[in-house]
């Protein structure tokens, strides 16, 4: 039997473990505890009393278990930070706080840029979400700023808008500033050190060893003190918290280095031979120590750099975001700001002006660019009573928009908070690379002593030295941070990815879920179909042609309201055919319509229009028409003066994109199904255009539930298509929901992953981005191990009995640092995936 249970007192990822791990440990219990939401799913071999579960989670800490589900907003314990918990599954991280890249605690947030007290990572800075205030500035005296526009107080000029300005961040302005410093005395450390390097030596004939020595020791003091005196601090976080990472073994290894590099220059009787070089002295790692500390600071430079490259998905999204729009009061236009909109105002948009907020045009029409939101780049043309959304572009004409959705209610507002979200959210296959990080640290330490034994024990001349630099070396190599940056990064440029192109991702685990998926469960109209009546073909039976006769068809249509009327308009724009002017319109209702065209009495509609005008079919014609209704379609004639000239089939037609995309799907060998509840002709009609060798009609909703329950029993990964209302129940069981997000309906909340186009081509997109996050995810794990397993051992010179070669720290130092900024590199890669 299974049971949910909310846990309140977590806080972080590592609270979340705690708890699992102290379930898993009851007998007869398997649990899987999440953080957001904080809920525990527990499988029971026979029922456990809930006062059990409890003393249990008591004994670990301060954790309770109910049946209650979870609070909202809970503030949690012993960490000073609030949780925003949801019943979406996603991470809430405010705009301008910081955050650790690689989620170690979950939500938490800090008010300050510094480091992770996990893995003492540089946190980032979260984006705010909200579109900026616009605010307006001198363009004499820049310390004019104002929130309206208007004359300056100073000079008199018009104020004009500040540009905002592209903040830089603060971490990376401290690291450039610190490298800079390291960088300046680091260089004379290492040409002073290296002298002997240098043909003829000519240093030593200016510097004796000493008094060389004692420079090397004091230009290291700033970069040991100051520079990197932060990746000292780190390590000692670490060790008093008992939560090893990167910084521990840095921390560690050059601390050693520089200890033992001072106590050599002062007591330098106290080391035994094996220490000493050349002329008695000891041999002192001061330009090791610096330029190990300087590539660090480097690679977190580097990283910085990259990180930012990271998230550019949401500032490029946030730049779509207008910050002022016209609206229009008693016919007068007044600017106000984007958060000032109200649901039902009047706006004016102009040509080329972003669309402000979701709403319907009311007045006019143009064509808008809505490749941003639909990752489309065609243009889409819109008229009167037709939705617009937020962030997308107008074309060269004005219109008038009645606002429907404001705020954090537009689409764009929608979106940008989902990929924040998801960006942020833990995908399984990290579990890997957690549990490895958690003994990592250990094993290293453990490594670099052995090396140290075995160097000291084996080796020949100055073996001491040799185990010494080879045991730092080893603890300088190893980098867990690579394997803790493989997913969180992939994950983060992939579902920017995604929005760019009008697929939206829930959260992380989906993404590798996708990947997985071999059926596919369809809906007909509206997923399948543009749920909406369209013209299929105009049959002619007489002598005019199609397009002449399309055109008097939509001549005749073009005043009426009905959306099959509209549908003849639009095919007849299609081909180009010209409208002619009409007289004596009449609409007979159930029937059709009928006019004048240039004094030829014209007459569109059913049969029952041509007996009321006595107009006879030939059997022929009748024939016809009938066959194509048995495939569920709508048919009206069209008469000329009395005589039948051709029909018109109008059906709900397949999307363009439909059979290319549930062809492609085939291919990569997924099973589309078809359900829907149409009738059996229509649906056969559809399955068979679109080679489906699988289809239900006449489904009701249990029906789509019942079948994929059924499919899932049979070891099937299960994916849904859905419009997101009506397939609610079944696009919750699937393994992936996936809901048509047409027009500014997304249905967010009930599917995993929202197409904002609304076509099945969008599920192709989804299954290339899956496939190519995941494929990246596996390079970068695959370089993280790869990199620690041969550097580790190379660092302890496995390769020197054999070649004579040996690692230097320094050399360490670089290899350690570029790991991480590789493997954001490599993640970023994700931008120039194709998906067509």
């Amino acid at each position: 039997m299974k049971h949910t249970y909310s846990i309140q007192g977590m806080s972080c990822n590592g609270c979340r473990g705690k708890v699992e791990k102290t379930l898993n440990e009851i007998e007869g219990i398997e649990a899987q505890v999440s953080l957001n939401p904080p809920v525990a799913e527990v499988t029971m071999e026979e029922h456990i009393p809930l006062e059990k579960l409890q003393d249990k989670l008591s004994q670990a800490g301060n954790y309770t278990i109910s049946t209650e589900p979870p609070k909202e907003n809970e503030n949690h314990h012993h960490h000073e930070h609030k949780n925003h918990h949801n019943h979406n599954h996603s991470h809430k991280v405010e705009g301008g706080k910081y955050y650790c890249p690689m989620f170690c605690e979950g939500d938490k947030t800090y008010d300050k840029p510094g480091s992770c007290p996990d893995c003492g990572m540089n946190l980032e800075k979260a984006p705010d979400l909200t579109p900026k205030k616009k605010q307006y500035t001198c363009p004499m005296h820049p310390e004019v700023i104002k929130d309206e526009p208007g004359a300056c107080p100073i000079c008199g000029m018009d104020l004009v808008p500040l540009e905002p300005e592209e903040e830089e961040d603060e971490t990376y302005k401290m690291l450039v500033k610190k490298f800079k410093i390291a960088l300046i005395f680091t260089i004379p450390v290492f040409v002073i050190a290296m002298g002997e390097m240098i043909p003829g030596n000519p240093i030593s004939k200016y510097v004796s060893h000493t008094v060389s020595n004692w420079i090397q020791f004091t230009l290291s003091l700033p970069v040991v003190f100051y520079a990197a005196w932060m990746f000292f601090e780190r390590a000692w976080v670490s060790f008093k918290t008992w939560r090893l990472n990167m910084f521990s073994l840095i921390g560690v290894g050059a601390a050693a280095a520089f200890v033992f590099s001072v106590a050599g220059l002062l007591f330098p009787s106290v080391f035994p031979d094996e220490f000493k070089g050349h002329g008695g002295s000891v041999y002192l790692y001061f330009e090791a120590v610096t330029v190990i500390l300087t590539l660090v600071l480097l690679g977190q430079l580097l990283e910085a750099r990259a990180h930012s490259h990271t998230n550019t998905a949401i500032k490029e999204l946030l730049k779509l975001s207008p910050t002022e729009a016209t609206i229009v009061i008693d016919g007068k236009e007044k600017v106000i700001d984007i958060n000032d909109i109200k649901e039902g105002d009047i706006l004016r948009v102009k040509p080329g002006e972003k669309i402000p907020v979701d709403g319907v045009i009311k007045e006019g029409g143009s064509s808008i660019d809505e490749s941003m939101i639909t990752g489309e780049p065609i243009p889409v043309s819109k008229n009167e009573g037709d939705k617009v959304s937020s962030g997308t572009i107008n074309g060269s004409k004005s219109f008038l928009m009645t606002a429907e959705r404001v705020g954090k209610d537009t689409l764009l507002s929608q979106i940008i908070h989902m990929v924040n979200d998801a960006s942020r959210s833990r995908a399984p296959i990290q579990k890997l690379a957690d549990t490895i990080s958690g003994y990592f640290v250990p094993i290293v330490i453990g490594i670099a002593i052995i090396t140290f034994i075995v160097w000291a024990i084996f080796g020949a001349q100055q073996a001491y030295v040799f185990a010494f630099a080879n045991a730092v070396a080893v603890l300088i190599i190893a980098c867990p941070c690579a394997l803790g940056l493989a997913t969180p990064m992939s994950v983060m440029v992939g579902v920017g990815k995604g929005a760019h192109n009008g697929v939206l991702i829930k959260n992380a685990e989906v993404l590798e879920n996708m990947a997985k998926v071999n059926v596919l469960i369809t809906d007909k109209t509206g997923t399948i179909t543009e749920g909406k009546p369209s013209v299929q073909k105009v049959v002619t039976v007489g002598a005019i042609n199609e397009k002449h006769l399309s055109g008097i068809i939509a001549s005749l249509n073009q005043q009426s309201e009905h959306p099959l009327a509209q549908a003849m308009v639009n095919y007849a724009d299609k081909l180009g055919a010209q409208l002619s002017p009409v007289k004596d319109f009449e609409a007979v209702s159930g029937k059709g319509v009928t006019g004048t065209i240039y004094n030829k009495n014209i007459a569109i509609g059913n049969k029952k229009l041509l007996e009321q005008i006595d107009v006879t079919v030939s059997d022929e014609v009748v024939q016809q028409v009938v066959s194509e209704q048995e495939l569920g379609k709508t048919v009206s004639y069209i008469s000329i003066d009395g005589k039948v000239e051709g029909f018109v089939t109008i059906t709900d037609a397949i999307k363009q994109t439909s059979k290319k995309a549930i062809a492609a799907l085939m291919e990569q060998g997924i099973d589309v199904v078809m359900l829907t509840g149409d009738n059996k002709n229509t649906a056969k009609a559809v399955a068979d255009e679109l080679g489906l060798k699988h289809f239900m009609a006449e489904c009701l909703p249990e029906d789509k539930l019942n079948e994929i329950k059924k499919l899932q029993e049979q070891g099937k990964v299960v994916a849904m298509a859905g419009d997101g209302i009506n397939d609610a129940p079944a696009l919750a069981k699937a393994d992936v929901g996936i809901a048509m997000g047409t027009g500014t309906d997304v249905a967010i909340e009930s599917a995993q992953i929202t197409l904002v186009k609304g076509d099945l081509h969008g599920i192709v997109k989804a299954r290339q981005l899956s496939e190519g996050v995941m494929r990246n995810i596996k390079q970068n794990l695959f370089f993280a191990f790869v990199y620690n397993a041969l550097g580790i051992p190379l660092a302890a010179g496995v390769l020197y009995p054999l070649f004579g070669i040996l690692l230097s720290p320094m050399v360490a130092a670089l290899a350690m640092s570029l790991s991480s900024v590789s493997v954001i590199v490599n993640s970023l890669r994700i931008k120039n995936l194709k998906l067509h």
